[in-house]
């Protein structure tokens, strides 16, 4: 699904369902943070983005009706510190769960409900199932309007391109597993936390496991080829076909996916080096 990328027009995507794009583009958050403005007589905000007080102005602005509710998706510093301000604005009740541990996290989220997995958050108008899809973030929630099929995914799922996964908070196996735990909703359209909505929705979840299951084929063939290195020494022969300029974050999911397979019994570490284990492949 196409739409206008540009930030600050509210633009309507389903009756009920408005997108209000933050004014913070780069390489990591694409054309801006998606902020979702969901409900016409009261209204509830998903990710109201960094703390950008023109940004934080046009939620109140354009918002069909009073904010009541600002739920947010994780606590990464291009989704979450613009709620302080907006719930001293309006009165809003925060939903999410705190910031983990470490570093990019925004520690000045403080939820005053904190969500769990399969809860049903509901207004007079619609409700959204909560659901705990740790693997970028510990703390990551999806929300999913199952009346209408629109599931908001934040950072877990993204469009046009794949996300980061940072040890220790990010984890690959868990990442894994959420998207599979995805694959049993009935979904009709993938609303991400960057990028265009995406109406193949099963298409984009079957598309990032694949792509991360082949990646993690390129980081076991870089290991056999060149055993006791470092995950910094792996990265030009798992990420051949990336750009040089992005080898330190691509080391952030190469170790991601090292400390899978060490999970998984085929890879070991010895210090900061890494080596296929002796049992892999029996």
């Amino acid at each position: 699904m196409e739409t206008d990328l540009a930030s600050g027009t509210l633009l309507q995507l389903a009756p009920g369902v408005n997108r209000l794009i933050a004014p913070n583009p780069g390489m990591m958050t694409g054309p801006g943070t998606n902020t979702y403005i969901l409900g016409e007589k009261e209204v509830a905000v998903i990710d109201p983005g960094p703390a950008i007080d023109g940004h934080i102005d046009l939620i109140c602005e354009l918002a069909p009706g009073p904010i009541k509710w600002i739920l947010v998706t994780h606590t990464h510093p291009d989704h979450s510190p613009a709620v302080a301000a907006l719930a001293e604005r309006t009165g809003a009740e925060r939903l999410g769960r705190p910031a983990p541990d470490g570093q990019h996290q925004d520690k000045t989220f403080e939820p005053d409900r904190v969500l769990a997995n399969g809860e049903i958050f509901r207004t007079a108008e619609f409700k959204l199932e909560v659901i705990h899809t740790p693997g970028h973030a510990s703390n990551h929630l999806c929300y999913f309007n199952d009346e209408i099929g629109w599931l908001f995914t934040g950072d877990h799922i993204i469009s046009g391109s794949t996300v980061v996964i940072d040890p220790p908070d990010g984890n690959m196996s868990d990442y894994l597993d959420s998207l599979e735990r995805l694959m049993n909703k009935i979904l009709a359209v993938i609303a991400p936390g960057h990028g265009d909505p995406m109406d193949s929705p099963y298409e984009a979840i079957d598309w990032i496991i694949k792509h991360r299951l082949e990646r993690e084929a390129k980081v076991i063939a870089a290991l056999e080829e060149n055993p006791n290195s470092t995950s910094a020494e792996l990265v030009p022969h798992a990420y051949n076909d990336v750009d040089e300029r992005l080898y330190e974050l691509a080391e952030r999911s190469l170790l991601a996916h090292l400390l899978k397979l060490e999970n998984d019994g085929r890879a070991a570490q010895d210090g900061d080096r890494w080596s296929l284990s002796m049992t892999v492949g029996i």
